[in-house]
């Protein structure tokens, strides 16, 4: 990608905002990147891959362990997958492409439920069960992820990998974002709260479909460029535009509760002004942004032309230290210095 650098201090608060939440959570290491105005006008790496005497420090290169955040991916796969024609329509039931799940309990849930974590469904072990109506709420449950993964695989014969990697990674040159089953150097260490956090898993799986998905600072941020642009890099429609819209416009249900956040293609997408969104109150309509639960965010803000990026290498919220809040006010901060930078002007 043809950047300019243009570093400017106007962002200095963003970086004074990362060192902050560095130093309210559990982690070893930090970045920041933000592109504004087809600049990269901030770029910044903080303290080390992990908490060992040794370890190296985090750089440009430094791939951090991106959770959730890997949603995106799975979200680019089912829209290429819609585009061509691999499935007909997002209001499809999950049944007509996963005719082996039970019936009973998948009844009712389409492929738009999954996307927008309204499909109602939770999992224990290995126990698929109802917790409400479909389309009747907003939970953020795995089993839907792991539905659409299936689906991606079952209808293109590719895995989600395959796809990323084939429609963007090799067009654009990405070599610092992939699913690993094995640690390399310059994968972060996710440093645990207690030692032995239960709710931290890994996999060796390398179809994009566990979370295991390691990205440097740079290329997230490149991503989350690659969706501004609508996928067009330098001059060349690298996939049809139609692919990142149908991704990162709003696809909840109609009927659901205006103050529940808002997706597209599992991208939280602000729209209504939810009381719940996890998207800053000051950041405008048509902005969209995923997190993931060791403190990775990225943020598209299309009428700011502006991507920004923050990763530790943290796991779940320490006490005291509210997410929600933090990631709100991340993107409410970006909104303020660009005020100052119009205001400058």
């Amino acid at each position: 990608m043809n950047l300019t650098y243009n570093l400017n201090n106007h962002f200095s608060s963003v970086l004074n905002h990362v060192h902050n939440t560095f130093n309210q959570v559990t982690c070893s290491g930090a970045s920041v990147f933000i592109i504004h105005n087809d600049s990269i006008v901030l770029e910044e790496y903080i303290g080390k891959q992990s908490n060992k005497n040794d370890a190296r420090m985090v750089s440009a290169d430094t791939q951090f362990h991106i959770a959730s955040v890997r949603k995106s991916y799975i979200g680019f796969a089912i829209a290429y997958a819609l585009y061509y024609g691999y499935l007909e329509d997002i209001d499809d039931l999950v049944l007509k492409y996963l005719p082996e799940l039970d019936k009973a309990i998948w009844r009712e849930t389409t492929i738009r439920h999954l996307l927008t974590h309204t499909h109602g469904l939770h999992q224990k072990e290995d126990i698929v069960f109802r917790e409400y109506p479909t389309g009747q709420n907003w939970t953020y449950r795995q089993v839907g992820i792991d539905a659409l993964t299936q689906i991606v695989k079952k209808t293109t014969k590719k895995t989600v990998s395959e796809i990323i990697h084939e429609q963007v990674f090799r067009p654009l040159g990405f070599f610092e974002s992939n699913w690993y089953a094995h640690k390399h150097d310059k994968l972060v260490e996710v440093i645990l709260r207690d030692g032995g956090d239960v709710n931290w898993k890994t996999s060796d799986s390398t179809e994009g479909d566990k979370a295991n998905m390691y990205v440097s600072a740079r290329e997230l941020a490149f991503w989350g460029y690659f969706h501004l642009k609508q996928g067009k890099i330098d001059g060349k429609q690298i996939v049809p535009k139609e692919i990142i819209q149908l991704a990162t416009s709003v696809q909840s249900p109609s009927e659901i509760d205006q103050d529940l956040p808002q997706n597209g293609f599992l991208w939280f997408v602000k729209d209504l002004p939810a009381t719940k969104s996890e998207i800053g109150a000051e950041v405008p309509i048509g902005s969209y942004q995923i997190l993931g639960y060791t403190g990775v965010t990225l943020l598209v803000i299309p009428q700011e032309n502006l991507v920004a990026v923050r990763m530790f290498n943290s796991f779940g919220s320490p006490e005291g230290y509210n997410y929600l809040s933090d990631v709100r006010s991340f993107g409410d901060n970006l909104m303020n210095c660009l005020q100052s930078i119009s205001m400058d002007v």
